[in-house]
């Protein structure tokens, strides 16, 4: 067995090119770009205008099957995808979200990649990088004061305290801020209100960034923002407080994309927020319509499952952009299926049970139904789908075979397993081949809904063909909010559903391909500057906590200044 050290070890060892080294490998000059040190760079919105007559590259959209706790590695993939593409001679750039610092000192680890497929500078990534996240808190906040400021100084905009929906955020897991009260202390400290703090990628704020066409489109978003209503229920908005113009300031070079690197020396383009389950989870449009513009092929990632991130990228980013993928990868592993057929209880940060480590095919057949299901999501978009197994040393051949055999059933082009953990670009060399040939099969790309549909048709339609639910069951919050938005006009934008990882349904203990059962809405929210409404199903957090043992434990500077502990 192959020894591969940690993510740490390797991004640390790894000698890495200046960053105006692999911008000129993609076409970008000097004057392209803004330099954050010598390893990482922002790029300059104007290349979109010097390059708008060129061809756009082919698209391709990770995804995966629903996963474990731990994760299935479709950074990984992602990456070691763009670097396959890269040994068999196609210029690849990868576009990727930047990790949140909650969940790198939570439990689940960073988001550059791993093994021998990874984004560096991996500590920076992983922690502040070039600021954007804090930038989107800031602005965030900042309309948040704003308001609570407008409620106490004579209120001149009418606000009902009791209304207020715009939360202050922190890019931090802190569970002791998911309800509190503010303004306590007297008339000076503010208007005594019960609010929350959110995770700052969940932000609208971010979710705008992401999906923004320029400067202008993120302002003129801002200013629709709705925080609340008046005592006379009208949506007050943050052009209304006076505070869009000041917030699209202070994400002036947040809008800028980042530019990384691989370990095999191509071009990353990290931009946006993740968290697909209470957000939308996918990288910038102005990312990925500039990596389009310089590469021949793009590898973007959506978060999380086909039910999920890769459903958000069709029928929210593709929808507002115009963005079309050639081809969509679901990445799987034996460990997670086998989990899905039964067996074995996958706890983070606890050793895998031996069932998940020795062969078991009917176990593994069984789970198989959840990726034919993913499947089946993905073909609904009209794009050529290839399964991506992200092999570990305990699978055996008899149950990569499997995992073959039923991804073909289900309709996907083939499914082909990679090692690019242990063996970066190489062990994906297959793949790549298959998603160039995939790129080339003819696409008919249709969304799953049309906008003219009822918010509740199109929440019907995500539960029974997507979420494979009998139906939908509305509390009176949500039945009161839909009609709210109906009356304001809103009934025309997409659904962005806020629901567990863990399952195709709203249950993370539902495993497999769950079916015959209602799926409960319990509230609906309004994004109406990012343009989508946002429904709650089940017990859905926008604020996670620490374990009893965070990997934050495990962080460290050493004596010669290095950082230790960070996977």
């Amino acid at each position: 067995m192959k020894h591969v050290p940690s993510d740490l070890e390797i991004a640390q060892a790894h000698k890495m090119q200046p960053i105006v080294e692999i911008a000129a490998k993609i076409g970008l000059s000097e004057d392209d770009i803004d330099l954050y040190g010598k390893y990482k760079a922002k790029i300059k919105l104007e290349v979109l205008e010097r390059l708008k007559d060129k061809p756009n590259g082919k698209l391709i959209d990770v995804t995966a099957i629903t996963p474990t706790p731990l994760g299935e590695g479709k950074t990984v993939t992602t990456i070691g995808l763009g670097q396959g593409l890269g040994k068999i001679g196609k210029n690849a750039i990868i576009t990727l979200r930047q990790p949140s610092m909650g969940p790198v000192f939570g439990i689940k680890g960073g988001a550059a990649g791993g093994g021998y497929s990874q984004v560096v500078p991996m500590e920076d990534i992983n922690i502040h990088f070039t600021g954007d996240i804090h930038a989107v808190a800031a602005a965030n906040n900042l309309l948040a004061a704003m308001i609570d400021t407008s409620i106490l100084l004579k209120n001149p905009l009418n606000i009902d305290p009791l209304t207020v929906m715009w939360n202050r955020v922190v890019d931090i897991n802190d569970r002791a801020l998911r309800d509190i009260v503010i303004g306590l202390g007297g008339a000076v400290n503010g208007y005594p209100r019960q609010t929350a703090f959110d995770m700052a990628v969940a932000s609208e704020v971010m979710a705008i960034l992401a999906l923004a066409e320029d400067l202008q489109d993120l302002r003129k978003r801002f200013g629709k923002i709705v925080v609340a209503y008046t005592y006379d229920g009208k949506p007050v908005t943050a052009e209304d407080l006076k505070a869009a113009g000041a917030m699209a300031v202070i994400m002036k070079e947040a809008i800028k994309p980042n530019l990384a690197q691989t370990l095999e020396g191509q071009a990353c383009i990290m931009h946006a927020g993740p968290f697909a389950n209470i957000a939308h989870g996918n990288s910038s449009v102005i990312a990925d319509r500039i990596a389009l513009k310089l590469g021949d092929y793009v590898v973007t990632e959506s978060g999380f499952g086909a039910d999920l991130g890769m459903e958000k990228f069709m029928n929210i980013k593709c929808r507002q952009s115009g963005l079309r993928p050639n081809c969509i990868v679901i990445t799987c592993t034996v460990r997670a299926l086998k989990m899905h057929g039964g067996v074995g209880n996958i706890v983070a940060g606890k050793p895998l049970p031996e069932e998940l480590t020795t062969e078991n095919l009917p176990a593994l057949e069984k789970g198989c139904a959840n990726l034919s299901h993913h499947i089946k999501i993905a073909s609904y978009y009209g794009v050529p789908v290839v399964v991506a197994i992200n092999r570990f040393t305990t699978d055996t051949d008899a149950e990569i075979e499997l995992i073959k055999e039923k991804a073909v059933e289900a309709g996907a082009l083939g499914a082909y397993p990679i090692t690019v953990w242990s063996d970066g670009g190489e062990g994906a060399v297959e793949l790549a081949n298959a998603v160039v040939e995939a790129c080339e099969k003819p696409s008919d790309f249709k969304l799953l809904y049309d906008d003219d549909l009822s918010i509740k048709e199109k929440i019907e339609i995500l539960a029974t063909k997507v979420y494979n639910a009998d139906g939908v069951r509305y509390e009176p919050l949500a039945e009161k909010k839909i009609k709210q938005f109906e009356e304001a006009g809103w009934d025309k934008l997409p659904i962005c559903m806020a629901k567990t990882h863990l399952s195709i349904s709203h249950d993370p203990s539902m495993k497999g391909a769950p079916s015959g059962y209602i799926f409960p809405i319990r509230d609906i929210r309004a994004s109406v500057g990012a343009g989508f409404l946002y429904p709650l199903a089940g017990e859905m957090r926008t604020m996670p906590g620490l374990g009893s043992k965070p990997a934050a434990h495990n962080v460290d500077i050493d004596e010669k200044g290095r950082i230790i502990g960070l996977f």
